[in-house]
Order: C-alpha cells, then sequence, then structure tokens
C-alpha cells in the first residue's frame, strides 16, 4: 500500500475570473484532472470560473489568509507584495513569445516565482498572457499619436508610470469598465492583449489595434503559504509538478486562442496597425530607473535578457 492511502482527503479551491473557455481555466481544469489521477481521487482541485470567488485583487488576499487555497493572477497583482515579480511585469523584456518562455522557465524566472514564499504566497507557475497593445478609436502609428489620449491601463504603478512615459494620461480602471469606457467616451483607449481585446467586445469601439506590443506580461498561478506547509512533501510536489505541467496545457490553448480571436476582430471590422516599435521601447528608461533599483533587480532584468 502507498502513503497516497494512508494520507487523508485533500480539498483545494482555485479562482479563476475567466470563463470555462479560456485558456487558463481550461490549463486549471488540466490540473485538477493530473492531480485526480496521481492521487487517486484524493487531492480534489475545485476550479472556480467567472470571477464567482471574487476580484483578481480580492483573491490575492484571500489566498495570502488561507481562505482560498490557489488563485490565477496578474503578474503586476503581485508587484507591490514580492518586489522581483516587478521583472517580467517591465515593458519591453521580452523580445518574442519564445523569449519569455525560455526566460521564465530559467533559473531567473523561477528565483522571481520563489521570491513571494517570504511573503506568504508558494509561486507554482506562469501563464502566458500574450503581448499588449494599445487599441483605440484612430490609428496609434507614433509616439506622438499617445500625447494626451486617455489610456486606460491596469491597477498598477507600473502600468500608469508606463502610460505616462508614452504621454498618455493613464486611466486606471477594473478590465469590467473598459467597455463602457470605450463606449461612452471615458477613455480614448485600452491597451490589451488581442483575446483580452476580443472577448471583452472592445473592438466595437475601438476598431484600430495598434502593434505596441509594449508588454508581454505573464500571469502566476499563486497558493497559500498557511495551505502548503499543512501539506505532506509528497503532496506538495503532486501539485508543484501538477502546476508546472498546466504550463504547457495553456501556452498550446494560448496559441490557438489568439489566431481564433484575431480572426473574430477582423471579422467585427477591426484593423491591425504596424507600429515602429523603437521610440516607444526608448521613451521606457524612466520607467526602468524609477522600478528598477536594487542590485537585486537590476541583476534578475540582465539575467533574463541575456536568455538566449
Amino acid at each position: 500500500m502507498g502513503t497516497a492511502f494512508a494520507q487523508s482527503k485533500v480539498e483545494l479551491k482555485v479562482s479563476e475570473i475567466w470563463g470555462e473557455d479560456y485558456p487558463n481555466t481550461k490549463a486549471l481544469r488540466h490540473m485538477s484532472e493530473t492531480l485526480a489521477k496521481r492521487s487517486n481521487g484524493r487531492i480534489e482541485l475545485k476550479v472556480y470560473p467567472n470571477g464567482t470567488l471574487g476580484s483578481e485583487k480580492e483573491v490575492v488576499e484571500q489566498v495570502k489568509m488561507g481562505a482560498l487555497a490557489m488563485a490565477r493572477v496578474p503578474g503586476n497583482l503581485m508587484n507591490n507584495i514580492c518586489e522581483e515579480t516587478i521583472v517580467p511585469s517591465l515593458p519591453f523584456l521580452f523580445r518574442s513569445a519564445e523569449h519569455m518562455h525560455k526566460a521564465l522557465d530559467s533559473a531567473a524566472g523561477q528565483e522571481i516565482l520563489s521570491s513571494c514564499n517570504a511573503k506568504g504566497y508558494v509561486g507554482l507557475a506562469y501563464y502566458d498572457s500574450g503581448t499588449r497593445s494599445i487599441y483605440a478609436k484612430k490609428a496609434v502609428k507614433t509616439l506622438a499619436d499617445t500625447k494626451g489620449m486617455k489610456l486606460r491601463v491596469q491597477q498598477s504603478d507600473l502600468m500608469v508610470a508606463m502610460a505616462s512615459a508614452m504621454g498618455a494620461n493613464a486611466s486606471p480602471m477594473p478590465m469590467g469598465e473598459v467597455y463602457v469606457g470605450l463606449r461612452t467616451g471615458l477613455i480614448d483607449a485600452a491597451e490589451n492583449n488581442v483575446p483580452s481585446y476580443e472577448s471583452g467586445k472592445h473592438f466595437e469601439s475601438a476598431k484600430f489595434y495598434s502593434r505596441t506590443e509594449h508588454l508581454m506580461s505573464p500571469e502566476m498561478v499563486i497558493f497559500s503559504k498557511v495551505i502548503w506547509d499543512k501539506l505532506s512533501p509528497a503532496d506538495q510536489k503532486l501539485i508543484a509538478d501538477a502546476a508546472r505541467e498546466s504550463t504547457d496545457v495553456q501556452r498550446k490553448l494560448w496559441a490557438e486562442r489568439e489566431k481564433a480571436s484575431e480572426a473574430i476582430v477582423l471579422k467585427g471590422g477591426a484593423t491591425f496597425v504596424d507600429v515602429d516599435k523603437k521610440p516607444f521601447q526608448d521613451a521606457m528608461a524612466p520607467v526602468y530607473a524609477k522600478f528598477v533599483t536594487s542590485p537585486r533587480m537590476k541583476d534578475l532584468v540582465k539575467r533574463i535578457q541575456d536568455v538566449k
């Protein structure tokens, strides 16, 4: 008899704001199935999609307290909690999706995940969230086009600084308010990946998707340290392995979703605009100066940039 049968049943709740058909939710379901199989049904991971357990900001707090075992959250929501997570949230850090995947899988990427342990979180995995670009009612072709533009950004200091560096007026707001914001003219533009542009129906009001590709900010799968410390080392390993394997599933599903979303928005009348990215990149120097301050942070940036 293996020790797995001698141990008690483990029930874990995981939160996701997206619906059933979204790559993140599907990847978390895959993780749940993997755990059920490998623990003979003893470890039950219950996925709660559609934000039923709260907003991303709220669940970060619940995970810390141990009211919730696990959540998938945007990496930049962890920036004020574990400083090192600022690094993968920096604009123009990654050269391509392939570079991002390699860098996140490298020792430097894993160190950033581990840095949250001391703050009450176990960083289990990174999920892809594509490349973020600006979309508006007009085409953005040069840095001058963003000057004075009311640009919606996520509720993060780093994102506000990035928009300001572009000469835009940053308008931080939750994702759920963007559709109405664009419709009513409360904001002129927003920035996000193509699947969010499509699923949020933002392309109905902002027809021009300008490929600034300023950000490839990964999502994080975080686990409660309070709950983690009560698990056996064997169970911890099962969960960590299943989370890592779900990353490959999520990346594959994400790439497929991006293609499908592009087709939908093009059919809906959206236009993709090519952009000279160099001036945008050069404008980010003050952002790096403000957020990459310690030798440790500078070292992590360099090691990630050096990944070939």
